[in-house]
């Protein structure tokens, strides 16, 4: 069975989602991909990723990929892992970070990857391919994501441009200032991320995503027969 063809607010994830990873010798060559990506979003986010892609072109990798790095760190509160966000380096982080990969793992998504679950392209591949438990999701870390738009902005970066474009796929206006983001309390999981909501078919061979992502999307594996149900 096909699945449904991945709505504006998806692609602009899926765009940002890579974006928002390492560039790495490669990502020149990705561009035309995802510029045929964003010809299906909605314009105003598409515009704002667009832009970003015309000044990752105008460098060269190496330059782009020295920018990257200098732009994403926890020194200067510009980071994109989001239970940094709301955890901080605390014990309870580890926790945070075990219950979104049983979020992925709930909504039939495997996370095998080497970043950290709470990495935000991983989030945002999540949010695309799960929209409505992934928006969700990234509400819960809206305040965070609005921390990092801000930060970005005031540092001058092209990267706010990507911010940008991800809070406008979030239901209601921006934080303004960082006094606001930071009054955006954090009011605990969703219940429909927990295990109560509808039960969303695995990703597959049904759904094509617009261009390659690196995140490792395969179904997650069946759980093993209790010895109840096993036959002697």
């Amino acid at each position: 069975m096909t699945a449904p063809p991945l709505s504006g607010d998806a692609l602009v994830r899926l765009v940002a989602a890579r974006v928002l990873q390492y560039p790495g010798d490669g990502f020149h060559a990705e561009l035309p991909a995802l510029r045929t990506t964003l010809a299906e979003a909605p314009e105003a986010p598409a515009a704002l990723l667009a832009g970003f892609l015309d000044h990752a072109a105008s460098l060269a990798p190496l330059d782009l990929c020295a920018e990257y790095t200098g732009t994403f760190d926890t020194r200067n509160r510009r980071c994109l892992y989001l239970t940094w966000w709301t955890d901080g380096d605390t014990r309870r982080r580890g926790l945070s970070l075990v219950r979104l990969k049983r979020i992925y793992r709930d909504f039939g998504l495997e996370f095998a990857h080497e970043e950290l679950p709470d990495f935000l392209p991983a989030a945002l591949e999540f949010a695309a391919l799960r929209e409505e438990a992934g928006t969700e999701l990234l509400q819960e870390h809206r305040a965070g994501l609005e921390l990092l738009r801000l930060a970005l902005i005031e540092a001058g970066s092209p990267y706010a441009a990507v911010l940008e474009a991800v809070c406008a796929t979030l239901p209601g206006p921006s934080p303004a200032t960082k006094a606001e983001a930071k009054a955006l309390a954090r009011n605990g999981p969703p219940q429909e991320l927990v295990g109560a909501g509808t039960v969303l078919e695995p990703f597959g061979p049904g759904l094509d995503p617009p261009t390659d992502l690196p995140w490792p999307t395969a179904p997650a594996p069946a759980p093993a027969p209790s010895a109840e149900r096993q036959t002697t």
